[in-house]
């Protein structure tokens, strides 16, 4: 197993352990068959897993997995507040303990604000006490770094990591996502700022697998590596000196054996020209089949209306190239659950988009296919309902969440 610093110095295994999407026996965790891997895994050199308040036993199955064992002074746990059900400061404090008491332990290595979307969250956990909360909370060693995950633009992203001193950060990040959410330019913003970066989402949940078209797996085939294609998408990641941590939600022996492998081998410099062609073309077979030829190079921006352009053709090709629900659910997390709301349907036509647009794509006529496609009545419905509830101002009187 390969590591690589933190940002005091501590070593994290390249390879970390996600789990969201530990083994199953029907509807619930199979703690056996989990543990197992769990102890596999660590027993190759994982030290990092990673959790959250809402992944469905997870936290609890993983809490008691390293009690058995003895080994929770050995490994680093990362898990996340739920910071869309905070509404006060005593809520902070009820999930905290809640976790600490499901994990089994006294303190948390990595703490993150989970899925923020949009600045407007931060400022949120802000108004109901959270920069006083951390530094409580670190002062006493129950949290030892703070750090946040996120989904949004990378503007946005760029927002948040300069608004505070963070240990730590998440994102989503793999070679079909380069230029998406924060993407390669919010991984190297944090590296220049010394802020170690876990990556989730490396195999885009197993879709850079499972959902390639033949040719693109021709073109992997013909490189003269025998390499998965999951391994594929490892290798390029450790490529990156600016990644710290890339997590998988293993849930096979398996995954644990092959992933655990590849961090063994793969390093940065490990990639040739040759690789990163093979790359390119495997990238060039799942784009063709999109519905606009956006690059996501962001020079249609800013829209003076606030559109998201880039994220609304990123949405609206998930939905050929992954799936209709893909795509939806994709524009309503990114674009639709941000303060300011960025969706395609405040464009006004003026037109400074394409005039700046080097695909020269119609996007004015464009935005308005997507928006319609994107966001069906029910998903409309949905995504006012939510925003409601995220961006609802918290005050004296108001009923929050437990």
């Amino acid at each position: 197993m390969q590591y690589r610093k933190d940002k005091y110095g501590a070593e994290l295994s390249v390879l970390g352990f996600g789990c969201m999407r530990f083994a199953k026996k029907g509807n619930s965790i199979d703690k056996e068959e989990t543990e197992r891997q769990i102890m596999e895994a660590y027993g190759s050199g994982v030290n990092y897993f990673d959790t959250a308040y809402i992944y469905g036993g997870s936290e609890a199955a993983l809490g008691e997995i390293l009690e058995r064992n003895g080994i929770r002074d050995q490994v680093k746990i990362a898990t996340k507040l739920p910071q869309y059900l905070v509404g006060s400061r005593g809520a902070l404090d009820r999930y905290f303990e809640e976790q600490l008491s499901r994990l089994r332990t006294t303190y948390v290595d990595y703490y993150l604000m989970h899925h923020l979307t949009d600045i407007a969250m931060w400022e949120k956990l802000k108004g109901v006490g959270v920069l006083d909360w951390i530094a409580e909370r670190k002062q006493s060693g129950a949290i030892r770094n703070i750090g946040f995950s996120y989904h949004g633009s990378s503007d946005g992203f760029l927002k948040i990591l300069n608004d505070y001193d963070w240990d730590i950060c998440q994102i989503q990040y793999n070679y079909f996502d380069e230029h998406a959410q924060a993407g390669v330019t919010g991984l190297r913003a944090a590296a220049e700022k010394g802020i170690p970066v876990v990556i989730m989402e490396p195999l885009r949940g197993g879709k850079l697998v499972n959902m390639l078209p033949a040719s693109a797996k021709a073109a992997m085939a013909q490189s003269g590596r025998d390499w998965t294609p999951a391994e594929w998408s490892f290798r390029w990641l450790y490529n990156q000196p600016e990644v710290t941590v890339v997590l998988s939600g293993m849930n096979s022996m398996g995954m644990v054996r092959e992933n655990c492998r590849v961090a063994s081998e793969a390093a940065v410099g490990g990639f040739t020209q040759a690789d990163f062609d093979t790359i390119h073309r495997v990238t060039q077979c799942i784009r063709e089949k999109e519905k606009v030829g956006c690059t996501g190079c962001r020079y249609c921006m800013p829209c003076p209306k606030g559109v998201d352009i880039p994220g609304a053709f990123r949405c609206y090709n998930a939905m050929f190239i992954e799936s209709k629900s893909q795509g939806r659910f994709q524009y309503a997390q990114t674009v639709g659950l941000t303060k300011e709301s960025a969706f395609a349907s405040q464009c006004i036509e003026c037109g400074k988009c394409e005039a700046h647009c080097p695909q020269k794509l119609p996007i004015r006529r464009l935005l308005k296919e997507a928006d319609k496609a994107l966001r069906p009545l029910p998903y409309r419905v949905g995504i006012h309902i939510v925003r409601k509830f995220m961006f609802r101002k918290s005050g004296k009187g108001q009923r929050m969440p437990s």
